[in-house]
């Protein structure tokens, strides 16, 4: 489903700023959209960590062959050599392991979410080993549609930023920030669309 925000927030970030304008009206009729629980979300976030999409995506569908169901106690009853033949590394194995451990026996608790700011919400979820800012704020962005989420260290938006708003040269976190300022509070939007000019397939996790 559409975020309710979104036709909003398109319509003010094409008044702010001439690239967004640019590229909104280049991407008519798509827009993010959450797929998947909870649980499956984070685990599909951290099974893309530092790698291509198309990596993550084929990894993706090698783990629901391995898990059969993706929900913490069938994680949790596989051991790390099996989630390995899915092209896991040890160490993600591991960290989805521990996901779903804390699931299970409630650290994590979806059910009080809505009450949590961003900040707070990103603080409870780094607590969770293998989850660090960028995994909480693509869980933040494609699960909960949280509408003014910036990844500052998140190498599509640099590219992307860089690209149009700086003539292809890096971009530094402060500029990407102060970019970030004029989107507010629809970052989330800003991000997608900037993400969308490199890669038209739309992202979800």
């Amino acid at each position: 489903m559409k975020p309710v925000y979104w036709e909003e927030a398109a319509r003010t970030l094409i008044d702010r700023d001439p690239v967004l304008r640019a590229l909104i009206e280049r991407f008519p009729g798509v827009t993010l959209r959450s797929r998947g629980d909870a649980f499956s979300t984070l685990a599909r976030a951290i099974v893309g960590q530092q790698i291509s999409v198309k990596a993550a995506d084929s990894v993706w569908q090698r783990f629901l062959t391995v898990a059969g169901v993706v929900a913490p106690r069938s994680v949790v009853e596989r051991t790390v050599i099996e989630l390995q033949r899915a092209g896991l590394s040890a160490r993600k194995a591991a960290y989805l392991q521990d996901l779903a451990r804390h699931f299970l026996d409630g650290t994590v608790n979806p059910g009080h979410w809505s009450g949590l700011d961003d900040d707070a919400l990103i603080a409870e979820l780094t607590r969770v080993r293998g989850i660090g800012r960028w995994t909480a704020e693509m869980f933040l962005i494609f699960h909960l549609q949280r509408p003014n989420i910036l990844p500052v260290a998140d190498l599509g938006l640099r590219k992307a930023v860089s690209l149009y708003y700086n003539r292809g040269r890096p971009i530094s976190v402060r500029r990407l920030q102060s970019l970030g300022r004029t989107w507010a509070p629809w970052r989330t939007v800003a991000t997608w669309y900037l993400w969308r000019s490199l890669d038209p397939v739309p992202v979800e996790y």
